[in-house]
């Protein structure tokens, strides 16, 4: 094994924690004491698009040096299929080999990273400054319409499943669909729901309907999770956050709603312009469908994305925004349905300022204490309450 000289690593390790404000050491003590479980990363998807050693410092949101820096203990890495890798019947594959990809990080790096099965093994695990990873997959594609693959996939480590993702599925309508193909959950999409509970994986309610979510909290015996969602009083019209009725209606069932960082949940004006990028999005496919059959060359997906970029800039937002979610969060729901699920490495780097990657959690510590809250409390936020849902859903497996 080739050493590395020390200066080597320290340029390393300042590629990875970008400069900027220190937190308090008040709050730098509470990050790395309080357990913390993010939700939501899409470390997996990036590594399909630019394969990085993530022991070592990159330039992603996540990594081993960055998740040391900020206090993060329990990573849900995002196991993410898209709808065309749905229709094209790619999404079995992708989804198997996100998973390998992450086993393979953990099992070459044992001092620095651990997969994690159950909230029971995380004190354990966590010792020696260990993160742990545990698997949430975003959209129900990879299980085709076999029930039994749920079971294959709890056994390779998955703990939550989001139900759908950018388009309707055979479980569930999405948030993002302008047409609702179920009005809810599909029949089968009933199936599902019922087999997670009796398998003991979280059912996720981010971005599916709302329609798709009132079916969710009638069928599930067990409480329920939105993975990263925000609040929808921010950002009127989008479906994707969480109404002000549903996160009540998640909250007495025992659930938590992790509030995800990215720039598009926690701006009005950004989630207005997602909102109309996915509008557009359906026009260009049907643009292009036609041109297909009448023989015509279809838009570049690509120009259209530069094109889109260029004209809707994402506006700087910073720290307050997210707090502002967590003020109105627990005035809404209380303090014991909050957490967090950031989307790091899932937005392109659209975040807040101070919020940029998990080397930040310090941040979010600080502001939370500047608003008055103690630490107890943010201790809930952090990590114990979606660990105390977790214990909930495992227990009530097999029932």
């Amino acid at each position: 094994m080739r050493v590395l000289p020390l200066f080597v690593l320290s340029a390393a390790l300042l590629l990875a924690l970008p400069v900027r404000a220190e937190a308090p050491a008040a709050a730098q003590k509470l990050a790395h004491d309080a357990v913390i479980v993010d939700t939501h990363i899409d470390a997996p998807t990036e590594l399909l698009k630019h394969w990085d050693d993530l022991a070592f410092a990159t330039h992603n949101d996540f990594d081993w040096p960055k998740a040391h820096a900020g206090g993060l203990d329990v990573g849900f890495m995002s196991i993410y299929t898209s709808a065309d890798e749905d229709a094209s019947g790619k999404a079995w594959q992708v989804a198997n080999t996100q998973i390998d990809g992450i086993e393979a990080l953990a099992a070459r790096h044992p001092d620095r990273f651990a997969l994690l099965r159950s909230p029971k093994d995380v004190e354990r695990l966590r010792q020696g400054g260990r993160v742990l990873l545990a698997f949430g997959m975003e959209n129900g594609a990879p299980i085709g319409d076999d029930l039994s693959k749920l079971k294959f996939f709890f056994d390779r480590g998955v703990r939550y499943m989001t139900l759908a993702h950018s388009a309707n599925n055979r479980i569930a309508d999405s948030s993002y669909a302008l047409e609702k193909q179920w009005h809810g959950l599909s029949p089968f999409g009933r199936q599902v729901v019922a087999e997670m509970n009796r398998l003991g994986i979280m059912v996720d309610v981010s971005h599916i309907s709302d329609e798709a979510i009132r079916d969710v909290l009638a069928t599930s015996t067990a409480p329920v999770i939105a993975s990263h969602s925000s609040l929808r009083h921010f950002t009127p019209g989008f479906e994707r956050n969480i109404s002000d009725e549903l996160a009540k209606a998640v909250a007495a069932k025992g659930g938590v709603i992790q509030l995800a960082f990215g720039t598009g949940f926690v701006n009005a004006q950004a989630a207005s312009n997602m909102q109309a990028y996915f509008r557009a999005v359906g026009d260009l496919k049907r643009a292009n469908a036609e041109a297909v059959a009448a023989g015509k060359p279809e838009q570049s997906r690509d120009a259209f994305e530069a094109a889109w970029d260029a004209a809707h800039p994402y506006p700087e937002t910073h720290l307050d925004a997210v707090l502002d979610q967590v003020d109105y969060g627990v005035k809404l729901v209380g303090i014991d349905h909050l957490g967090i699920g950031s989307d790091f490495d899932g937005v392109d780097g659209h975040l807040p300022v101070e919020l940029r990657t998990v080397a930040d959690y310090p941040n979010l510590v600080a502001g939370l204490q500047a608003r008055g809250y103690r630490d107890a409390d943010i201790r809930k936020i952090l990590g114990a309450n979606l660990l105390r849902v977790w214990r909930e859903v495992e227990a009530r497996a097999g029932r």
